[in-house]
């Protein structure tokens, strides 16, 4: 063998010797664990005293703010989340003065002595049963499973030991174990020389020996270890609960509108326009009565197997607490839903309204337009006398309804006609069109909240888009449904058709062009509005041949016009009798020739022209050219837009793009009002200059300034702006194309007959859900002034904020140009709450005997009871049993006990009017559903000649839970 060969043979056994070799200093995965709660407890700053805080005032532990932060933490591939909560409080320690002592107890163990905060409600219940203001948990994760074995439920406390002692940690750290609703917690708070545990049991029954407070006061002195040395008097505070849950005695006040009702009474159901409110059912299920005994000390009260001296009567504290009902029925909320609902159907029109509606509509499977267009008679059938409009819109519905047999009418007459009534209330009666008109502006500056459906997007109140929501929504709630909404829907489209082919106004809706503020739905109606104003006035001026009269609006400069919905149209012949396709109309005068050679003259010379379309003199103005007066001219009013014609406008104008022809032909289509402007001018002024439409249509344009002439006196001379000399400017080119023509002949800038087509058109094709999603603002617009009107009557401090945190979201959705539906349904969830919180406050009202009518000491402690009660998670009674709020809580017990154990009307015993000595056979509390006692004292442990610290022992005894949750401090200095 080499010498190589041996070093060979060496570096092999060498290396597997290596390989060979444990390392025992790896971290294990427990070590990798504790290490890891050291780390989240040194980053949340856990480490050290919190001494400096100051203590708890009474009920902090329910009015202040507690913070909560949690993290992962993994135990090899188990996952674990570590939770740290804590009582917001500031710091007393100013200046190194009050600073903790190196020595002082841990927070902790401070606060198990602590009385202010006893049985706090609506408090974690580590809180509850060990009053402590802050503490970490360690819970296993969601995903993960209940930690129910022993051996590692030790190993988490060995860990949690082991970081408290390597991070100087004070604050108490729990982790829970066994399953999850039990609710059990083990932990440990370390400090300077001192040590408390924190155990816990929890079984289902409750042991007989241990049922009272002398076998808990057993437990409590066996467990800190009394046989050793004498123990202090115990402190005891003891708290019983009773449930009240039978309110036969004290029915729900709200009872379920009659729906059948809302057909009855004055013609036109102006029920319909009341939207229903309040619950179906009791909306309070329980009333949980807490009665207290505090700062006891043993031996003063007794409670064995034999005997107690705890009377809830007795009891010098009472506490009352409501338990609402999960979820009732509430008719407000029942339509918000299912009105939300009809938002997102899917449903085609066909499948909505159904097959053999109509006979002639199962032939043709055009869309409902042609139905309706084939469904309706022209307007000179139906002549316009002085006959009522209820009967002429019977006279226009007859015509669908001829085909339709009975029972496949989704809607019967009598609900159908009532609807109708109630959406156009002129129908039902004979009153001339200005004093309808009238009446519908009084109403809606009387009703309308302009501030509110401004910011909702919605409508005036008392519109008719706002009477069709209320409408549409309780048939479609009950009467129908889907189908119902869309036969209603299929008759409004059919009475808007009859108004507008017969000259009536829409009930409902303000004069003028389309308020833009408002929901689109609303806009398209006042358009119809707006078409059938300027209709009525063109066959008026027909009617009158000759001797019509010019009423166009006066187009003032900068713009701005004073509106008038009534345009003078022609004299001769109507515009019906023209085609459709005619874009031009004239006004016949007396002499047909010289209207014919006006015609013919159109780019006459204006020095020529006779002067028409005059108005009155401009401002003393005369013409530069001449010295006749200016006259301000009349113009056609511009076409009226709704807001989707407005986007389609500027999507058009848009797409022109910025080429040279894009922009002429821009400014052309943008310049159509400009032109018919001028060319009204040129009639009016003959012999005018573009100088002089300028001084009158944009002053601005015409700059003038003193200038002095060749004899040396100063004139004033004026010129165009600047802007208006650049070459191609659109003014110069429009003026050198309008022709000498006044507004009544010349090209309309707005089509009625075009324009209310393409509306009646759009309301036609209407699904259900559209109609429904168009509507929702208005929908949503009546429930918030539905739930200010009623909390106006209870005066509810935390609806009326939450009426206001609900308009302005409601704002912010609505007015977004996408619907955010998961936004909107929690909107509804919303306003559904508030209905329930008026609901309660009626109830509890009508059983504490709360009335408006009576005032006096005690009706007001009463209303100011039950406000409390709507509004606080526990309300403390004033004067317990004995006071105005108590008593009447001992008369609901009573009657409940009564009613519950049958017992006849003799045995019954009015308690405020028993004699002395009296016993009634019925008890006036059931047994209690809670019995909840906490034991708290200071003793040496382990040894007698230990420091004293503080011991504590919850307990709660309930029918099917028995829990003692124990917290007990020990001295380990010497141990």
């Amino acid at each position: 063998m080499t010498l190589g060969d041996v070093r060979m043979a060496a570096d092999t056994d060498a290396e597997s010797e290596v390989f060979e070799i444990t390392d025992f200093t790896t971290a294990s995965e427990w070590e990798r664990f504790v290490s890891k709660v050291e780390e989240v407890l040194r980053d949340w700053k856990l480490t050290g005293n919190s001494a400096d805080r100051r203590p708890p005032l009474k009920g902090e532990y329910t009015s202040g703010t507690w913070e909560e932060r949690t993290q992962e933490i993994f135990f090899a591939d188990f996952e674990f989340l570590i939770t740290h909560y804590l009582l917001k409080q500031e710091s007393v320690t100013e200046e190194g003065e009050n600073e903790p002592k190196e020595d002082a107890l841990p927070l902790v163990m401070q606060d198990l002595l602590c009385m202010n905060n006893d049985f706090p409600p609506r408090a974690h219940c580590l809180v509850r049963w060990y009053g402590i203001r802050e503490f970490v948990v360690i819970s296993p994760g969601t995903k993960c499973e209940a930690i129910i074995s022993e051996s590692k439920c030790s190993i988490l406390l060995s860990s949690i030991s082991i970081s408290l002692a390597n991070s100087g940690c004070q604050v108490p750290i729990f982790v829970q174990i066994q399953q999850k609703w039990r609710r059990m917690y083990v932990g440990e708070c370390q400090g300077p020389g001192v040590r408390t545990d924190f155990e816990m049991v929890q079984v289902r029954k409750v042991p007989s020996q241990y049922s009272h407070l002398s076998g808990l006061l057993d437990i409590f002195k066996s467990k800190i270890g009394s046989t050793l040395f004498p123990v202090p008097p115990v402190n005891i505070d003891i708290r019983f609960t009773y449930i009240l849950q039978d309110w036969q005695q004290y029915s729900w006040p709200q009872q379920p509108p009659d729906f059948d009702s809302l057909l009855g009474g004055e013609v036109g159901g102006i029920e319909f326009g009341k939207l229903p409110f309040g619950a179906c059912e009791e909306p309070i299920s329980e009333l949980h009565l807490s009665t207290t005994w505090s700062r006891l000390t043993e031996g003063i009260v007794v409670d064995n197997d034999v005997y107690s001296d705890l009377d809830p009567l007795q009891a010098p504290h009472w506490s009352v607490r409501v338990r609402a009902a999960e979820n009732p029925q509430c008719l407000l909320g029942d339509l918000l839903t299912e009105f939300f609902r009809l938002c997102s159907t899917k449903e085609p029109v066909d499948e909505v309204y159904g097959r053999g509606l109509a006979e002639e509509e199962g032939k043709d499977n055009s869309d409902i337009t042609s139905a309706l267009s084939k469904l309706t008679e022209p307007a000179a059938a139906v002549p316009i006398t002085k006959l009522s409009v209820s009967s002429m819109v019977h006279t226009a519905r007859k015509h669908i309804r001829r085909h339709r047999r009975t029972d496949e009418s989704p809607l019967s007459n009598e609900v159908l006609n009532s609807v109708l009534l109630y959406l156009f209330p002129d129908a039902a009666v004979e009153k001339s069109s200005d004093s309808i008109k009238k009446e519908v502006v009084n109403e809606q500056e009387k009703n309308t909240d302009s501030n509110l459906y401004i910011q909702m997007k919605s409508a005036p109140t008392d519109s008719l888009t706002h009477r069709l929501a209320l409408c549409i929504c309780l048939v479609n709630c009950n009467y129908g449904g889907l189908r119902a909404v869309a036969h209603l829907w299929q008759e409004l489209v059919l009475e808007l058709r009859y108004r507008w082919e017969n000259n009536y106004n829409v009930y409902g809706l303000s004069a003028g062009p389309p308020d833009l503020r408002c929901c689109i739905l609303h806009q398209k109606l006042q358009m119809l509005n707006c078409c059938i104003e300027r209709k009525k006035t063109r066959d008026e001026a027909s009617k009158e041949g000759g001797k019509g009269k010019e009423h166009s609006s006066l187009r003032v400069p900068n713009s701005t016009a004073a509106s008038n919905s009534a345009r003078e149209m022609s004299q001769g012949k109507s515009w019906d009798s023209w085609s459709d396709s005619e874009e031009e109309f004239f006004e016949c005068l007396s002499d047909q020739g010289e209207t014919d050679s006006s015609q013919s003259e159109g780019r006459k010379d204006c020095s020529k022209s006779k002067a028409e379309g005059r108005r009155h003199a401009f401002n003393n103005m005369t013409l530069l050219n001449s010295t006749e007066p200016l006259y301000v001219p009349v113009t056609q009013e511009p076409a009226p837009m709704t807001e989707d014609l407005l986007e389609e406008q500027s999507e058009v104008l848009a797409k022109l793009g910025s080429s040279a022809e894009g922009s002429v032909l821009r400014a052309r289509m943008q310049s159509a009002c400009l032109l018919s402007d001028m060319e009204s001018f040129k009639a009016a002024n003959p012999g005018c200059v573009l100088e002089d439409f300028v001084r009158w249509y944009s002053p601005r344009d015409y700059v003038e300034e003193v200038v002095v002439d060749e004899k040396g006196n100063k004139v004033l001379k004026g010129e165009l702006s600047a802007r208006m000399k650049i070459p191609g400017n659109m003014w110069v080119e429009a003026w050198d194309t309008a022709r000498v023509t006044p507004a009544r002949r010349q090209r309309r800038l707005f089509d009625d007959t075009k324009e209310a087509e393409k509306v009646l058109h759009y309301l036609a094709m209407q699904k259900p859900a559209d109609l429904a999603h168009h509507l929702l603002p208005c929908m949503l617009h009546a429930a918030i002034l539905k739930l200010k009107e009623e909390e106006t009557t209870e005066n509810i401090s935390s609806v009326r904020k939450s009426i206001q945190q609900a308009t302005s979201q409601a704002s912010k959705l609505l007015q977004s140009p996408n619907d955010d539906y998961k936004k909107l349904e929690e909107l509804i969830n919303q306003l559904i709450a508030m209905e329930m919180v008026i609901t309660r406050a009626r109830s509890l009202k009508a059983k504490f005997g709360v009335t408006e009518d009576e005032k006096n000491e005690d009706s007001n402690e009463l209303q100011k009871f039950v406000s409390s009660l709507l509004e606080e998670p526990e309300v403390l009674v004033m004067g317990a049993g004995q006071g105005p709020a108590g008593s009447v809580i001992h008369r609901l017990f009573i009657n409940a006990q009564r009613a519950a154990l049958l017992a006849p009307v003799d045995d019954e015993l009015v308690f405020d009017k028993r004699p002395s000595g009296a016993v009634s056979k019925v008890p006036d509390f059931p047994p209690p559903a809670g019995r909840e006692l906490l034991l708290r004292t200071c003793v040496p442990r382990p040894a007698p000649y230990s420091k004293a610290l503080p011991q504590r022992l919850f307990c709660v005894l309930m029918k099917d839970e028995f829990r003692l949750a124990g917290a007990f401090s020990s001295d380990i200095s010497f141990f």
